[in-house]
């Protein structure tokens, strides 16, 4: 069975790239520029995949480019559909991961997939948006759409919180500047998050359907910086820092 997996060079990409070898699958890292519509298409009608995996996207939610994060995450997307309803036999599943950013700051204690959806930063409304384009494929593609929540492991960049202050362990700083650090995440294992995903690309009744995944539990940031002081056996000073603390920060996710 052929896997097409769009960002297979990326963090989860690569993650998943490997359990889907291991569980004996062929996989075919998407190469072609989600932007450029014919060059997606090209590559899509020569690989004829049996499964879909959409990993490429602008994730930083503080990515600097705007333009680059609605072109990657909408059009992009779209370019992908597009070239897979030209397939003479179409995939068996085609998964997209959104984001649990879509929910905003949603006063729920749990969020679930009826929660209302509020984005409040522009990659949750990037990621809403493609939601919405995508259901005009759902007659014609078996889409599963997933919502994750935040999730890290080996090899993600260090823009991201855990690995930035992991790494301030590992080089045995002092001083880690921080925004809020009451600020709390509902956090999953990347390995957890991609067996989930292969696991709802062969199950037939995630068709059509937007799926949270998840740990449910939450964690603040204070209590991950006291996890990693336990591990490296020494107190590290967190200092404030007023440009690490976003206008439109979600509080609780989970």
């Amino acid at each position: 069975m052929k896997v097409l997996v769009t960002g297979a060079t990326g963090f989860t990409g690569r993650h998943f790239s490997s359990i889907a070898r291991d569980a004996g699958y062929e996989v075919y890292p998407l190469k072609a520029d989600l932007t450029d519509a014919a060059a997606v298409a090209e590559e899509v009608l020569q690989v004829e995949p049996d499964y879909v995996v959409h990993l490429a996207a602008i994730a930083f939610v503080a990515h600097g480019n705007v333009d680059d994060i609605y072109r990657v995450n909408i059009v992009g997307t779209r370019h992908l559909l597009h070239a897979l309803s030209l397939l003479h036999v179409l995939p068996k599943a085609v998964l997209l991961p959104s984001s649990s950013n879509v929910y905003g700051n949603a006063k729920k204690e749990r969020l679930d997939e009826t929660t209302a959806l509020q984005p409040v930063n522009d990659y949750g409304v990037s990621k809403l948006a493609m939601e919405h384009m995508a259901r005009l494929w759902m007659d014609e593609l078996p889409i599963v759409i997933t919502r994750p929540f935040n999730y890290t492991g080996l090899n993600q960049h260090p823009n991201f919180l855990i690995p930035k202050i992991v790494g301030h362990f590992i080089r045995k700083e002092s001083v880690i500047e921080l925004g809020n650090i009451e600020v709390e995440r509902d956090y999953s294992d990347v390995r957890v998050v991609c067996d989930s995903y292969l696991k709802l690309l062969l199950t037939p009744e995630a068709i059509g359907q937007t799926v949270n995944v998840c740990s449910g539990v939450a964690y603040s940031l204070r209590e991950i910086v006291a996890t990693m002081e336990n591990i490296a056996g020494y107190k590290i000073n967190v200092q404030g820092n007023p440009k690490f603390v976003r206008a439109s920060e979600i509080k609780r996710c989970r």
